[in-house]
């Protein structure tokens, strides 16, 4: 047999010794439970004892209509609130935000911390941001990877005790981009990566997208140390068993909500998140709604036109039922050919 002929086989055999003898992905999760959580000044305790630090953004001298909790994305931390929050404090609605594991200022930054513990500590902190404010009505704001948590949150074991405390949810361009919707060549390349290189950095550098049209909001994202650059491969493979779960987990999500994706978002394709809008339940369509931003990139709440998103998530706050301000057509995102 010629040495061309025998490639496909000594390709196939050396391929099946690497995945046998792979690395495995690692996992820096919630360890037992130790305390019971709490909030400290500036620091949200988990039941494991990790320190996870929060924002806050409070209205002056007057007591909060609502109260936001609001979830960032991937390779991002709790500050992407910060001018969304500000904004929000000026018309009345306190903001509280928390760099999620792995991310920001926490421990073992860099590392995927799995959807388990992430689900898990965004309902512990809720519940204590809701003590915080007894009586006022809490929601929850997931942005991209944080939309998925929320999802997963909302619908998993922790839903019990976090979705009667919850008022309503909204989910910016949630990353629900799951391995349902990806073609065969990126879910093999994934699979064989993190089995090979777990621990490898990548980064975006070639991919020509567009996260907005912000551009000076960008440059500041590259000069912050705290936004993560390089992504570890096993980082980008727990992300996208997240965004299995988070698309699975549409067809049990029945809490109001205001669903939010622009039109030029060049992260998460349109296509699965026209197929997580299309497995909400049924019985819940009356109180679930999707705005679609013509104009809007992947990162709505920090686009040149952001204010028109902040207008739209106060006016929903105040009534579910209303006319969004700015106009954004409500529509079940039509599926387009080619995942995008």
């Amino acid at each position: 047999m010629s040495l061309g002929r025998r490639f496909p086989v000594l390709f196939r055999a050396f391929l099946a010794v690497v995945l046998a003898a792979g690395c495995a992905p690692v996992i820096r999760g919630a360890g037992p439970a130790v305390t019971t959580p709490l909030l400290e000044d500036g620091l949200f305790v988990a039941a494991d004892g990790r320190r996870l630090p929060y924002r806050t953004w409070m209205p002056a001298d007057v007591a909060p209509k609502a109260i936001v909790v609001a979830l960032h994305g991937f390779n991002d931390y709790s500050k992407f609130f910060d001018k969304p929050g500000t904004w929000l404090a000026g018309r009345g609605i306190a903001s509280y935000a928390f760099d999620q594991r792995g991310f920001g200022m926490t421990p073992d930054r860099g590392y995927w911390p799995g959807s388990e513990a992430m689900a898990a500590d965004l309902a512990s902190f809720a519940r204590l941001v809701a003590s915080r404010h007894p009586g006022r009505p809490l929601y929850l704001l997931g942005d991209s990877m944080g939309g998925a948590v929320t999802l997963v949150a909302m619908t998993g074991p922790q839903a019990r005790d976090l979705a009667p405390r919850v008022a309503g949810v909204v989910l910016v361009a949630p990353a629900v981009w799951g391995r349902a919707t990806m073609p065969w060549y990126q879910r093999w390349a994934l699979a064989l990566g993190v089995r090979i290189m777990p621990g490898v950095r990548l980064t975006p550098r070639g991919l020509n997208i567009k996260p907005s049209d912000n551009i000076e909001m960008l440059r500041g994202l590259g000069r912050d140390h705290l936004v993560i650059k390089e992504t570890r491969t096993d980082a980008i493979w727990g992300l996208v068993n997240l965004m299995d779960a988070g698309l699975a987990a549409a067809a049990r999500f029945d809490a109001k909500a205001l669903i939010l994706y622009g039109g030029r978002d060049e992260v998460v394709p349109r296509r699965p998140v026209s197929l997580m809008v299309e497995r909400l339940p049924v019985a819940a369509r009356g109180r679930q709604r999707v705005a679609l931003y013509d104009g809007g990139y992947h990162m709505l709440l920090r686009d040149l036109e952001a204010e028109r998103v902040w207008r739209d998530i106060l006016t929903w706050i105040g009534d579910a039922n209303g006319p969004l301000p700015s106009g954004a057509a409500e529509t079940l995102l039509p599926k387009k050919a080619g995942g995008t």
